[in-house]
């Protein structure tokens, strides 16, 4: 486990970490914060942990697009696992693009991810997908 993801863990959420926010007048945001710190906290570890696994993905999945550049081969295993992450970056750049750069869209992405599982079309970076944790 990386020293970062340990330091998520050890910290707890306390008031003068959402002082910032009360400043910028987010008040309400700082208040739900604070109302569902645990909850806050676990989403946080969450991210933080699904972030570093995707990183993790990404840094395997250039090294056997390396290897297939040097060698010109690579394992049917090696071959879907390439796919998988130049997937996910794919999704993670169709989602994140949009997701900074149009105004209120952060409103609409669940949204979004919802209407396109009823079609059968997963918008969600495998790393992040825990539908399948949740199944087992």
């Amino acid at each position: 486990m990386s020293s970062e993801l340990r330091d998520i863990e050890e910290k707890v959420i306390r008031d003068e970490d959402l002082a910032s926010f009360e400043e910028l007048g987010q008040i309400e945001f700082a208040q739900k914060i604070k109302e569902n710190r645990k909850k806050a906290q676990k989403a946080m570890k969450t991210f933080a942990k699904d972030l570093s696994n995707e990183a993790k993905e990404t840094r395997e999945a250039s090294k056997i697009l390396v290897k297939f550049l040097m060698d010109g081969k690579i394992t049917p295993d090696e071959e879907k696992e390439l796919k998988t992450q130049v997937y996910d970056l794919f999704k993670m750049a169709g989602i994140g693009i949009p997701f900074f750069l149009i105004p209120g869209s952060s409103l609409l992405l669940p949204f979004l991810i919802k209407v396109a599982s009823r079609y059968g079309v997963n918008l969600i970076p495998s790393s992040f997908d825990h539908s399948k944790d949740e199944e087992e």
